[in-house]
């Protein structure tokens, strides 16, 4: 009489949680309990290390947007928009701006004594500036209403007045890069600024190269009639693309709109990178553990000649053997799978008390702000990132179990029991 599946899974359960030496109490098997272990480990490690990376990507992103805006719209050739008024209008226009600010960007020299740097100037509304960025803390916004039109005051990132050793009330001088043309050549344009403020966006690249002067000083220094751009700040970021794309049908006039994507696309690209070479390494962790189901399922099979081919005589199938065997293999893979990721989204959603606590423990500071601009670990668990693991898992234990499952069922029942 053939037999049936419910059978096959009950023999595989058995054969799963109870080793010869353990029949009796019914404890796991020590080689499946380590075949288990093996990839709960690797399912869990490749879970936390994925969601720190996210958490990181998250934390510089969000970092990287308090200074650059999520759309920008430019007028080519660097000068200024022709309608400025319109451009704004026509931008909110769109459900998914929610602020939209004008500016200009240019660059330039600024000095301090002998001291000189390379900045970039970025010309703003204060009134409107704080509609398209987060640049400066909720307590801290006032310093951008020290920018006055006519004082020509000017803001300049934490870092960049750290490294010129100005502070707020010092004199610096703006050197505009095109200027006036003499009998003796062309002579840059000079103008001495007062420092109103700092600010600290937590991002190096824009703290030590960002000043903040008032639109129309800025329009006065590079003798521009407005502003040369307008930035927008969206209710959902992810969508920038498809609203940039929406706005260079709409706009009128000849513009350039550029979303943050684009702007840091080389950023994002290598995180991208990164994060796909860290799937594939930790992946083949999974695949290690995976593939110790192999010897795990052999000595089983080897263990279990005489129970295989009594199981012979007494009318199962080659099929059946193989199934037993299988469900064996697949009871260790799931069990492990679901056991690193309970183990790994537990550390990931805890690891900003999981971290402190071992700092505490071990008198150190992974992360030293001074240094990474960030004081906690970052963690950000996401579904397209586990469902995947979870589904490699399970196919690589499944994948592991054919060739031992295969060699069960080629037993011969009058060899294996020659010598019983």
């Amino acid at each position: 009489m053939p037999l049936h599946l419910p059978f096959e899974l009950r023999i595989g359960w058995r054969y799963t949680r109870a080793g010869r030496a353990a029949q009796r109490n019914g404890f796991i098997s020590f080689i499946s309990g380590v075949s288990m272990l093996g990839i709960a480990l690797g399912v869990a490690a490749l879970i936390i290390v994925l969601s720190v990376m996210n958490g990181f990507q998250k934390e510089v992103r969000d970092r990287m947007l308090s200074v650059v805006s999520h759309i920008e719209i430019y007028a080519l050739g660097g000068a200024a928009l022709i309608d400025p008024e319109q451009t704004l209008l026509q931008a909110r226009a769109h459900p998914q701006v929610v602020g939209a600010a004008p500016f200009i960007a240019a660059q330039a020299l600024l000095a301090r004594g002998e001291d000189m740097k390379g900045v970039l100037v970025r010309g703003i509304d204060p009134a409107l500036e704080p509609e398209v960025t987060d640049l400066l803390a909720p307590g801290q916004q006032a310093v951008l209403q020290q920018l006055h039109p006519g004082g020509f005051g000017v803001v300049l990132g934490a870092e960049l007045a750290r490294s010129m050793g100005v502070k707020v009330g010092d004199v610096v001088t703006l050197v505009a890069p095109s200027g006036q043309v003499t009998p003796a050549g062309v002579v840059p344009r000079i103008k001495q600024m007062a420092v109103v403020g700092t600010f600290d966006s937590g991002h190096f690249e824009y703290d030590s190269t960002l000043a903040l002067v008032h639109l129309q000083d800025a329009a006065k220094i590079f003798r521009l009639e407005g502003p040369s751009g307008v930035r927008l700040k969206l209710r959902d970021l992810h969508q920038a693309r498809q609203v940039a794309q929406d706005l260079s049908t709409t706009l009128t006039g000849n513009l350039l709109v550029r979303d943050w994507t684009r702007q840091n696309r080389s950023w994002f690209a290598a995180v991208q990178v990164e994060k796909r070479m860290m799937f594939i390494i930790l992946t083949l962790i999974v695949a290690v553990a995976a593939f110790n189901l192999v010897s795990t399922l052999v000595m089983t099979v080897t263990d279990k000649r005489a129970d295989i081919a009594i199981l012979r005589t007494l009318g199962a199938s080659p099929a059946s053997i193989m199934g037993i065997f299988m469900v064996q293999g697949a009871m260790v893979g799931v069990i492990g799978t679901g056991a690193g990721l309970l183990l790994g989204l537990g550390v990931a959603f805890n690891i900003d008390v999981i971290v402190p606590a071992l700092e505490h423990l071990l008198g150190a500071s992974f992360l030293p702000q001074d240094i990474y601009l960030i004081s906690r670990m970052p963690s950000d668990p996401q579904r397209a990132d586990i469902v995947p693991v979870a589904l490699i898992s399970l196919a690589m234990a499944f994948v592991a179990t054919l060739y031992p499952s295969w060699r069960a069922s080629q037993v011969n029942p009058a060899q294996a029991l020659r010598y019983e």
